[in-house]
């Protein structure tokens, strides 16, 4: 595969854009995964990367031509599925095309049509959206021939490639990248109001939420999950504080969208509604507790750079010993975002409104921080003093100095003779340090590790 990523513009900190949504869809054992990873650049699709957490990984950033969009492997939203072959495929093609902007849609060059092939390819033919048909598993000429047999669906023109080996993978970005719709940037005098994302599960009380901080009921408000059309965007003024809410409660329980469909489209529409803010309120239900689904938005919001409040909602229906059980087992299963504040709000009745709005602005502030860098280095040194770092194969590990290279996460680089020797356990203590000395509750922060040839004396 020759260098086809490029390095993109750096945008002002702070500053939010609307990526672009590309979803891969197949039946199983066509090369999803295999391609996503290619794509992708990386072998993320099993593991997570924070420390003593592991989660399925089904989203990522990539590039096209440099272009940015983001990357979603739609079989880890798959509803379950007696039948191996099925496996949802209708649900799957069904929520890519409810919100992504390019779907590309996968089958096995190797064999002929199978019946989940020919029900994904009818429903795509005509979806009035860019699709890419491509043929997995090409890894010859000989092989590309074969993928002639999908013609027979009706489909207009079928790219092979090996997902595996990297063949045709240049051409494939190039047709995503022909496809992709214009990036839309927030337009500037925007970034100085912090924008919040009301996220969560069907039900847990977003609506009830942005009808508080409005102070007027705008969204419908009904028990039953994915009664709010669509995700709007509101500028609210409460207590002297501009927000801009941006309300994600469109979960639309669609006649194409089974039960399962509509937890999967809550990922989808968190990863666009994240993208464009800057805070995260993260809406859960102590009645019905902490799931995994909220696991995976957070873990979203983490890898996305984004501040994050937990809200746990419905508190007031519950008594003291079980509010108490409900808010440490939110801790227990949300143990990889630890500097995220909690707190306990009743959206419907508006208690703790007050609260959580002082903590989404103390966490624009601290999303925002930067910590000067003579500042910085003399708290560097008495880290260094305290604890300096393990000898790692042999090898004396030497950290020269620290600086913030950015905001929105606040983001540092740490300059090293030997990057690769800092061990994770150690990488995670100058974490800890840095939020001790200074702080960041609420957000999200990088420490990355540069090499550097120590001076000869």
């Amino acid at each position: 595969m020759t260098g086809r990523r490029h390095h993109h513009a750096r945008r002002p900190a702070g500053s939010v854009v609307n990526k672009p949504l590309v979803a891969i869809v197949g039946r199983p054992n066509v090369g999803k995964s295999t391609l996503f990873n290619r794509l992708a650049g990386q072998h993320i699709a099993i593991v997570e990367d924070i420390p003593g957490v592991t989660r399925d990984r089904h989203y990522a950033d990539s590039f096209a031509l440099g272009r940015e969009f983001v990357l979603i492997d739609t079989g880890g939203f798959d509803p379950d599925s007696d039948d191996p072959m099925k496996a949802g495929i209708t649900s799957q093609v069904r929520l890519a095309l409810e919100e992504c902007d390019v779907v590309v849609c996968v089958v096995d060059a190797t064999v002929d049509p199978l019946p989940a092939d020919r029900e994904a390819v009818a429903l795509l033919r005509d979806a009035g959206k860019p699709v890419i048909f491509v043929a997995n598993k090409a890894d010859s000429q000989a092989r590309e021939h074969d993928a002639v047999s999908y013609y027979e669906l009706g489909i207009g023109s079928i790219m092979p490639i090996s997902a595996l080996h990297g063949r045709g993978i240049g051409d494939l970005e190039e047709a995503i990248f022909e496809r992709l719709p214009e990036v839309v940037e927030i337009s500037e005098p925007a970034l100085d109001v912090p924008r919040v994302a009301i996220i969560g599960r069907p039900n847990a009380g977003k609506s009830s939420l942005v009808n508080q901080l409005c102070g007027e009921e705008r969204q419908l408000v009904d028990d039953r999950p994915g009664t709010t059309v669509d995700s709007i965007d509101t500028l609210v003024e409460r207590d002297g504080q501009s927000l801009i809410l941006i309300d994600t409660a469109g979960i639309r329980r669609k006649r194409s969208v089974k039960k399962r469909g509509v937890e999967g489209l809550s990922v989808l529409q968190a990863i666009r509604s994240i993208e464009r803010s800057h805070v995260v309120v993260l809406m859960i239900d102590a009645e019905a507790g902490v799931g995994e689904q909220d696991a995976k938005i957070a873990g979203l919001v983490h890898d996305r750079g984004r501040a994050l409040i937990i809200a746990l909602n419905k508190t007031d229906l519950l008594s003291r010993e079980v509010q108490k059980k409900a808010m440490d087992r939110t801790r227990e299963i949300l143990a990889f975002v630890p500097w995220a504040p909690m707190v306990t709000v009743s959206a419907l009745e508006g208690r703790g409104i007050k609260a959580l709005l002082g903590r989404v602005d103390d966490a624009v502030i601290e999303h925002r921080k930067r910590i000067g860098t003579a500042e910085l280095n003399r708290f560097f040194e008495e880290v260094l003093e305290r604890h300096p770092p393990p000898t790692m194969h042999h090898r004396s590990v030497r950290l020269y100095y620290i600086t913030q290279a950015s905001v929105a996460p606040p983001t540092f680089v740490i300059m090293t003779n030997s990057p690769k020797d800092v061990h994770f356990s150690y990488q995670r203590y100058v974490v800890n340090q840095i939020r001790k000395r200074f702080g960041f509750q609420g957000t999200p922060i990088r420490v990355r590790y540069r090499g550097k040839k120590s001076r000869k004396s």
